[in-house]
């Protein structure tokens, strides 16, 4: 079992490792990441672990930013010293709150928390985490309002190219290729829409599968996309990334 450890104490990350090798000699702890910046850059690179414990408070911003900038998808233990955060937390994968000091006992109960729901929900635990962050309505949404001149316009969802983020604003881009700014991050469109539909194919763009013009292979198996309407950069899906959207893209 793979774990990722996000923790910018030294001896905090130390006594996790310890701690956790201790409850589960299956466990692997494949990496320790110290903030915001380096996890962000190592899940960009890496496939993803089976299971990651995060702290809140790090030295570069909460660890919530990590989730507007790559795809999550695996759950998620928080490990903090502040009660404050539990809401936001389920809001983020999490499937256990521990509050620090993490007693071993708490981290055996979490560690049995996480194989029961693997071993029921495997095979679905995207569809799971996305059920929770709607409520267990499912609903997606069908159109955006948004801001043309002086006047509000509605734009159906199916009618959305893609959203992409620059300069700290997010934009929406039609078919017809007009673009309108958006009040949202990008992660939190991705729980908007259907996930059938668009993709997160890397930190700047959230796709609708059917403004995807042409795939092309591109070096160190890497893949290039080419959208309709056209974008001035290259969008490139990393090695680490390639697989899901293949999977994706076929549905």
């Amino acid at each position: 079992m793979k774990v990722i450890i996000i923790e910018d104490e030294v001896p905090a990350a130390e006594k996790l490792n310890t701690a956790l090798l201790q409850c589960d000699e299956n466990i692997q702890v494949i990496a320790i990441l110290s903030n915001v910046a380096a996890s962000i850059e190592w899940f960009e690179r890496h496939p993803m672990p089976d299971l990651i414990f995060m702290d809140i408070e790090l030295s570069d911003g909460l660890s919530f930013k990590i989730f507007e900038s790559v795809r999550l998808s695996c759950p998620v233990i928080f490990t903090t010293a502040f009660d404050e955060y539990w809401q936001e937390a389920f809001e983020h994968n999490s499937i256990d709150y521990l509050l620090k000091p993490v007693s071993s006992e708490k981290l055996a109960l979490s560690l049995k928390k996480f194989h029961q729901l693997q071993q029921h929900f495997a095979a679905n635990f995207q569809q799971l985490m996305q059920s929770q962050k709607d409520g267990g309505t499912g609903s997606m949404r069908r159109r955006f309002l948004v801001k043309r001149g002086s006047d509000y316009i509605t734009i159906k969802t199916e009618d959305i190219a893609y959203f992409f983020a620059t300069h700290k604003l997010v934009c929406l881009v039609d078919k017809d290729n007009h673009k309108f700014i958006l009040d949202k991050s990008l992660a939190e469109l991705e729980k908007e829409v259907d996930a059938a539909l668009f993709y997160r194919v890397n930190r700047k763009y959230l796709v609708n599968i059917s403004s995807i013009k042409k795939i092309k292979a591109y070096p160190k198996s890497k893949l290039h996309l080419e959208l309709e309407p056209p974008v001035s950069e290259e969008i490139i899906i990393s090695q680490e990334q390639a697989a899901a959207f293949k999977e994706w893209i076929e549905g």
